[in-house]
């Protein structure tokens, strides 16, 4: 094996790789092109030890390293080929970044199918690609049990939703046994470890609309584990908030991930996916009347100022309530790269104020699980 110390040495056709260096992590950079491999390498070397390697090329990575950035167009299927043979050495890896140059929710399906931790287009900035690194590469390769086991959860819960959003795509039948099975390992995390740990985990691997139903679908367990309600309601409220976003397949990611706020032809088509959500799904074995309602109206609101049906108070059911609460308390409080994290406090103040809209003695009780559960 050849060696050769440097920032960033990228491994060459035969498979050499740069020695180690034990002051700086250790990273391992794939790409299915020499100048995507480099392009990623130039903004890496300044603060880690880069080992780089094409696609084509066969693996001889032996250490493994605390993240892997992978580079690659995702429609192309000798690529998935290659990412796939190297599954065992990826998932030795605490971080999985996969940057697309195709964001697709297919593609971004394909890349949480193919064990990314967190997807990001292949445009990205220094910045943004350093900070998403940086939160967790200075941590040992091999982190505890407990720990593994909520990247875990999360990673399965990502990938059923990244899966409902292909098959709507597609027109490909649901798995909605799969998606209910994620939802009960969510269910299960949360029971045993709580809340804060599952919002930690999924801000940290996530960002965007996955990110939003990972942290809707915690929060509604939460809710409804704090409201005592019965092994079957919790069921059908964690599978409603698993499906209630599935309309948004339909809407360019460009559109759903903007920095900014929305026009009105934007905004219009946003305010469609509860009904297309809900037409997708009522043609699916397995979905509930009452998953059906939740998905779509958990924008209606009391005052009936809510959409798609503008319904009023008595034509809003118990786990529409809740997990409209949940809803809105996870979009404030969910990450994205353009604005800050409102911190839990802030967030509930908001539901607070929100006179007329959100069943007052339902957002009384959700201050325990915004502040304290």
């Amino acid at each position: 094996m050849q060696h050769a110390r440097s920032k960033c040495a990228p491994i060459d056709g035969d498979g050499g790789i740069t020695e180690i260096a034990a002051d700086r992590p250790f990273l391992h950079v794939l790409a299915d092109r020499s100048d995507k491999l480099a392009g990623i390498c130039s903004i890496l070397q300044e603060k880690f030890t880069i080992a780089g390697e094409r696609l084509d090329a066969d693996s001889r990575l032996s250490q493994a390293p605390v993240a892997i950035v992978i580079r690659a167009e995702l429609r192309d299927v000798d690529n998935i080929a290659a990412i796939k043979k190297r599954a065992s050495k990826l998932a030795k890896a605490s971080k999985r970044i996969f940057l697309l140059d195709h964001t697709s929710h297919v593609c971004i399906s394909q890349a949480y199918a193919l064990g990314a931790t967190l997807v990001l287009p292949g445009t990205v900035g220094r910045a943004k690609l350093l900070a998403a690194l940086i939160d967790r590469a200075d941590e040992a390769p091999a982190s505890s049990s407990d720990a593994r086991q909520a990247d875990n959860a999360v990673e399965t819960a990502a990938t059923a939703i990244a899966s409902m959003f292909t098959a709507v795509t597609l027109g490909q039948p649901l798995d909605v046994d799969g998606t209910k099975k994620a939802g009960r390992l969510i269910a299960d995390r949360i029971t045993r470890h709580g809340l804060t740990e599952w919002l930690t985990t999924v801000r940290r691997h996530h960002e965007g609309t996955y990110q939003h139903c990972l942290l809707v679908t915690g929060v509604a367990i939460d809710f409804g584990l704090s409201l005592g309600v019965g092994r079957a309601d919790l069921e059908r409220l964690y599978s409603a908030a698993m499906f209630h976003d599935i309309g948004k397949a339909q809407i360019p990611l460009a559109i759903l991930d903007k920095p900014g706020r929305l026009d009105a032809a934007e905004r219009a088509l946003i305010e469609t996916h509860p009904t297309a959500g809900y037409d997708f799904l009522k043609g699916q074995d397995g979905v509930s009347p009452e998953i059906l309602d939740a998905v779509r109206h958990h924008h209606e609101y009391l005052d009936g100022s809510g959409y798609p049906d503008a319904l009023c108070a008595e034509s809003i059911g118990d786990i529409v309530r809740i997990l409209t609460i949940s809803d809105i308390f996870a979009a404030l409080i969910e990450h994205r790269h353009y604005k800050p994290t409102m911190p839990r406090a802030g967030a509930y103040e908001i539901l607070c104020g929100m006179d007329g809209k959100l069943e007052k003695a339902l957002v009384r009780s959700f201050k325990q699980v915004a502040l304290t559960r």
